[in-house]
């Protein structure tokens, strides 16, 4: 087997391709929770707080300004994306379980075989 082939059998594989697609969603769901968090809710924090924006906030020691504030929006960015998917994934696993737990429905070859097996009981 060359390598080209298996290269192509490697990356026609279902969980690489699961994989991606992951990945791709991952990262649309990234940048719409960051965009809700950047223009909703930032400034509604930051207006409850008496109107503090966290990206401005810096310390100048020096020539060299330290820009925590920048830190803190990534930090309080990462906290609510990683909460989202969390709530994402939680919902995902529910919806799984569920559908598990449902017993299957005996096929009509099964029914009709308990009813002649209690038939021929009496």
């Amino acid at each position: 087997m060359g390598m080209v082939s298996e290269f192509k059998e490697f990356a026609m594989k279902g969980s690489l391709m699961d994989m991606a697609v992951g990945i791709i969603i991952g990262a649309a769901i990234g940048k719409m929770v960051g965009a809700l968090v950047d223009n909703v809710l930032m400034p509604l924090i930051g207006l409850a707080m008496g109107g503090v924006d966290f990206s401005s906030l810096a310390i100048t020691v020096g020539e060299a300004s330290i820009n925590y504030g920048a830190f803190i929006q990534a930090l309080i960015d990462f906290i609510i994306i990683a909460f989202v998917i969390f709530m994402l994934l939680k919902m995902i696993n529910n919806m799984k379980k569920k559908a598990e737990e449902e017993p299957a429905a005996p096929s009509d070859d099964v029914v009709l075989l308990t009813e002649i097996r209690d038939l021929l009981k009496k």
